[in-house]
């Protein structure tokens, strides 16, 4: 008998052997494009820290909702910037304002072909940019911000989104807002809920992206860093209050969390390549460092391989055109 007599490299031998084999595979659908709208541009305005990534107009986002369907992608997630903030996010509540009418523009752009969700959070209406309101202390004061939420949710989905994703990370979120819907008659409209929702530096880029006006940081609403167990404490209670899907955010850092997630959920699981993680692989790779095709399309298919169902990124078109191309 020759040694080894196992040799695992023989399903490895062509890449139509790897093919066969692959355990993981990416797909179009699978993809979910997070999307910025800014109110009162004319043109499209390019977001310096995340190369590739605009903020929309009215005419640019529904062209990319439209494209979007045309690859095969699976959802777009909508963030809104309003000219005017307050103390409040008030902006956040008018039907016209900029995030609620993006909502109606693509659903008459894309109809049903395209899971339209979008962003329950105040950070974009804020003049302080936190994800609530503050009390008197400069503390984000949970309760008061959940109302306002359960609000928000409501014009969105009578702005036509499919999915709502609230992103603050404030206590019995889901429950309210679930609870909102129905008792408007949403009661099709799912929730994605951002339930496990970690403090991290690698958000740096998306300030950029929704022009924050943050002083200080959220790390007494978002989950510490060094926190494992309390990451499934977190989705058990969204999932208790109605969440239909959980997500883990962000997702380079946190595998071993949405590995831990996917184990136990029996709901769908999302995770979202974030702002900091697209950023770094541009950079490396207009360094000449990296290979940028076969980086992204790794760094996606690792999120994949930990057991997200689904996965927010900032490549989806671009990588659903190359899925396309290898088909």
């Amino acid at each position: 008998m020759s040694f080894p007599n196992q040799r695992p490299r023989r399903l490895r031998t062509t890449p139509a052997m790897r093919r066969l084999t692959a355990e993981t595979r990416l797909a179009p659908a699978e993809l979910i494009l997070p999307a910025f709208i800014r109110e009162g541009l004319t043109e499209p305005n390019p977001i310096t820290s995340m190369p590739g990534v605009l903020q929309h107009t009215t005419d640019t986002l529904k062209r990319a909702a439209a494209e979007a369907v045309e690859l095969g992608i699976g959802g777009i997630m909508l963030f809104g910037i309003p000219a005017v903030r307050d103390a409040e996010g008030t902006a956040s509540l008018d039907p016209d304002g900029v995030l609620n009418k993006a909502i109606r523009d693509v659903r008459a752009e894309v109809g049903d072909d395209l899971v339209i969700m979008s962003d329950v959070c105040l950070d974009e209406f804020t003049d302080h940019g936190h994800c609530g309101v503050l009390d008197a202390d400069g503390y984000v004061d949970n309760d008061r911000t959940v109302e306002i939420y359960a609000r928000m949710a409501v014009a969105q989905a009578d702005a036509g989104a499919h999915m709502l994703g609230p992103s603050g990370m404030m206590d019995g979120q889901i429950a309210a807002i679930r609870k909102a819907l129905d008792d408007a008659g949403h009661t099709t409209t799912s929730v994605v809920a951002y339930a496990a929702k970690y403090a991290s530096a690698f958000y740096g880029p998306f300030r950029e992206a929704v022009d924050s006006q943050l002083k200080g940081d959220r790390r007494t609403y978002q989950m510490d860093a060094g926190n494992r167990r309390e990451a499934i404490r977190e989705v058990e209670l969204d999932l208790a209050e109605g969440a239909d899907i959980v997500m883990v955010k962000p997702a380079m850092s946190y595998l071993d969390i949405v590995a831990d997630v996917a184990a136990m959920s029996p709901v769908p699981v999302a995770a979202y390549q974030i702002s900091g993680e697209y950023a770094m692989i541009e950079a490396a790779a207009a360094n000449g460092w990296i290979d940028r095709r076969a980086a992204i399309t790794e760094s996606v298919l690792g999120i994949r391989r930990a057991g997200a169902d689904m996965v927010l990124t900032y490549w989806a078109a671009e990588l659903a055109g190359w899925l396309r191309e290898s088909r």
